[in-house]
């Protein structure tokens, strides 16, 4: 008896480290990963006129974390949330937060378009498409760069048109 447990133990660690060394495969789908960046909004455009407040008197810089769900090398969904802080005239403080749901497609050469809706707690809505390169492929993680254009309406502010630039680390 004390010969079949020691036996059945045996076969039962073998058969673990068996399953245990496997390598498994590259790119299975679904799968989850996250990002993190900063973002600078560039220049905004509107019937009020052209702003590039990063240049004048004020600084914004948000702050983009997000999850994205990957169905398959060409598609997945992204969740972003953004918290936007706004110094000027001595004083800083988050001025919004936007969430920024959106579909991404991706290419090769680690391109992404991402293509997102955009409700912000300011009281403005939109659209923001973003235009996405890795720079740096590592084995857990990337660098990336990228360019938002968002588009927003609302709170009784005419339309805007920002070009943006955002830099971050993806994880996975």
């Amino acid at each position: 008896m004390k010969n079949k447990i020691t036996y059945l133990i045996l076969l039962l660690s073998l058969s673990f480290s068996f399953f245990a060394q496997q390598p498994s495969p590259e790119n299975t789908y679904p799968k989850i990963v996250g990002y993190m960046g900063i973002l600078h909004p560039i220049t905004t455009w509107s019937a009020d006129g052209t702003s590039t407040s990063n240049f004048g008197s004020s600084y914004t810089i948000g702050f983009p974390t997000g999850i994205n769900i990957l169905k398959s090398d060409k598609i997945g969904f992204s969740f972003e949330f953004v918290p936007t802080i706004r110094s000027e005239n001595g004083v800083s403080k988050v001025n919004n937060f936007l969430f920024h749901p959106g579909v991404m497609f991706r290419f090769k050469h680690g391109l992404t378009l991402v293509t997102r809706a955009a409700f912000e707690t300011g009281g403005r809505y939109g659209f923001t498409p973003v235009l996405n390169k890795v720079v740096k492929k590592n084995k857990h993680s990337n660098y990336f760069i990228a360019v938002p254009l968002p588009v927003r309406f609302g709170n009784d502010k005419p339309t805007s048109y920002t070009l943006g630039f955002q830099f971050g680390v993806g994880f996975f």
